[in-house]
């Protein structure tokens, strides 16, 4: 699929050689790429301006790229992320996916492969934004999700606000409402490579979607594991 050229790309890279040669290699690709070198003002790019992705270093002056991501989430802001860090340890990677971020690339990285994800994340925000425009709203057993601005409601009142691959995890089960999905079919649908995360990390996914949604988490009625296999979304009779 070749690139979507009108998409924006926001670097926000202190590395100013790597910040400039990723620009260079994306411009030609056909996007339009702005860059900034730390973290504040990449906060102030991201909360003033509609990018269609941000690659984000992690380790920057001024704010971290963590910090960064959280509060653009704070404050609204739904654009992808993808971390770029020579930080790869699995603590790491967690926390960069639990403050919001899409992906998680490690330095040293070749440049094929994050042109790659790239164009694998444009397209799989593109699906998202497409399934999601006729009918935004998710509900279930009291619960309602709005699948525009990733806000909900659970049973029990409460507001949660969920991350964009929480979200999309639970748009690609519900769009199958009843049937039994693959953990390999939700990683394509929402990944759409096998480079990262591993299978394991849909099953955390699921596990946080529950502790949200699911009155009991350890007996879920909406959120079910199919040993061996992957999950089943089963809304309550009467509602989609």
């Amino acid at each position: 699929m070749a690139p979507d050229e009108s998409a924006r790309i926001l670097v926000v890279e202190d590395e100013e050689r790597l910040a400039n040669g990723i620009a260079e290699n994306l411009e030609v690709e056909g996007y339009r790429v702005e860059v900034v070198t730390d973290g504040r003002s990449g906060l102030e790019k991201i909360l003033e301006e509609d990018y269609d992705l941000v690659l984000l270093d992690v380790m920057l002056p001024e704010l971290d790229g963590f910090t960064v991501c959280e509060r653009a989430r704070a404050q609204g802001r739904i654009t992808p992320i993808l971390f770029l860090t020579a930080k790869g340890g699995i603590d790491d990677r967690i926390r960069g996916l639990e403050a919001g971020g899409d992906d998680y690339m490690e330095k040293p990285f070749h440049l094929r492969e994050l042109l790659l994800r790239v164009q694998v994340i444009l397209r799989r925000w593109e699906w998202y934004r497409r399934e999601t425009s006729p009918d935004p709203l998710i509900r279930f057993g009291g619960n309602e999700f709005d699948c525009r601005t990733f806000e909900g409601r659970s049973w029990d009142g409460i507001s949660h606000s969920l991350t964009q691959k929480e979200a999309m995890i639970l748009r690609a089960l519900a769009e199958q409402s009843g049937a039994v999905v693959s953990r390999e079919q939700i990683l394509e649908k929402v990944w759409g490579y096998d480079v990262f995360p591993s299978t394991r990390t849909i099953d955390n996914f699921v596990l946080r979607l529950r502790k949200r949604f699911e009155p009991d988490p350890e007996n879920p009625r909406y959120f079910h594991t199919v040993r061996g296999v992957g999950y089943r979304f089963t809304p309550e009779e009467g509602e989609t």
